[in-house]
């Protein structure tokens, strides 16, 4: 059998990188943050990417790396994608032979998260441009396989939703086990 992939996409906040690494732990997966694996390649962080060489040369980028991690697929893996890498039609049709997952949130829900957040986030500037381009990136994140809204959950019970939605079962033996709580 070949490797199997689930790809998260949201909106900025939206918790992709979170529901990633604990979705990837719970199936025994790799897991892959799609921006850090930019960085990697491209020896810049993403607001230096941003800066330097503007939103398009970014996207080109973006495209190519995930070009080449969906090219080269060889173990099962959960990739969060950066909030804009779904819109982007290229990148929608490359990862047409496998499931997407979109993280749904209220607009102010998001801007709060990324209000505590420190990171550093290029297209964060106020809130109206916030809100417009949630509202402008949004049809394109409705064209997921499936969609999770995460307002109020936490990362496990995101989880469990995506394994049920999506047929997934843990082979990691620790994968029912909350760290926190040893439970489930």
């Amino acid at each position: 059998m070949g490797a199997r992939a689930v790809f998260l996409v949201g909106f900025m906040a939206s918790g992709k990188s979170t529901v990633g690494r604990e979705l990837a732990r719970r199936l025994g997966w790799e897991f892959v943050d799609l921006d850090a694996h930019i960085e990697t390649r491209e020896g810049q962080t993403i607001p230096e990417i941003f800066t330097e060489h503007g939103e398009p040369e970014f996207r080109v980028a973006e495209t190519r790396a995930l070009r080449d991690l969906a090219d080269t697929l060889e173990h099962d893996i959960v990739v969060a994608l950066g909030g804009g890498a779904f819109t982007q039609e290229k990148n929608r049709e490359l990862l047409r032979a496998w499931p997407t997952v979109f993280l749904q949130a209220p607009v102010d829900e998001l801007w709060r998260r990324c209000s505590e957040d420190p990171e550093i986030r290029p297209l964060r500037k106020d809130r109206r441009q916030f809100a417009q381009l949630y509202a402008d990136r949004l049809p394109y994140y409705r064209q997921t396989t499936i969609s999770v809204e995460t307002s109020g959950k936490d990362a496990a019970s995101i989880c469990a939703e995506i394994e049920a939605a999506l047929h997934l079962s843990a082979t990691n033996p620790r994968a029912t086990r909350s760290p926190e709580t040893g439970g489930s």
